[in-house]
């Protein structure tokens, strides 16, 4: 099985170029949609999430803005945060490995994939990228959105540049729908050809 780390900074279109990984037929484990599933009604990290940040969840499981807002500029909140999260991830990515154990190949879409050194622990990394103008623009349409969260989001990720430097491969996503799937199906060819014994 090859394991392949997508990746991309906010806005980038990385949901985009997942979806169309799965619709090629290769299996995604999104972390991001994970970790609301684990922080929704019922999610088992409700309880322990409440415990270290009170106040920060309602009738809904973690109210994520309210959450966002204790541990948005504080580091060592940020900190315990995470170590509340990434071990409860890490037993649901093992779990969708053993799922999926006869897949020729799997996606790990990572927002924080370098950050958090995530890129060890996959075969290859896949970066979606854009130009910092679409970017922005994306981003700052978004709900709720404004440039000083963006800035703070920023100063937690990875300078794009840096990412696509430490890519294996690269997909541009500011062209339009069809370039972005033949790119996602060249990497595809591309590493079933790497998987064929010679």
């Amino acid at each position: 099985m090859i394991t392949i780390g997508l990746t991309g900074s906010i806005g980038m279109g990385k949901s985009t170029v997942a979806a169309m990984f799965a619709e090629a037929g290769i299996p995604v484990f999104d972390a991001d949609a994970t970790v609301h599933r684990l922080q929704a009604k019922g999610g088992r990290l409700v309880t322990a999430i409440e415990a270290a940040f009170p106040g920060s969840t309602g009738p809904d499981g973690v109210d994520r803005a309210r959450l966002s807002q204790m541990v948005l500029n504080d580091p060592g909140a940020f900190a315990r945060l995470e170590a509340i999260v990434h071990p409860a991830v890490a037993a649901e990515r093992a779990a969708f490995l053993a799922r999926h154990a006869d897949a020729q190949m799997v996606v790990f879409d990572v927002p924080l994939l370098f950050e958090t050194g995530g890129e060890a622990r996959v075969d290859t990394v896949v970066v979606v990228s854009a130009p910092p103008d679409v970017q922005r623009a994306r981003v700052l349409a978004r709900p709720g959105m404004s440039p000083e969260k963006l800035d703070s989001i920023h100063a937690r990720q990875m300078p794009n540049a840096d990412k696509v430097t430490r890519a294996d491969f690269v997909v541009p996503t500011d062209g339009t729908h069809e370039d972005t799937r033949r790119a996602v199906h060249s990497i595809i060819a591309c590493l079933a050809a790497r998987d064929v014994p010679l």
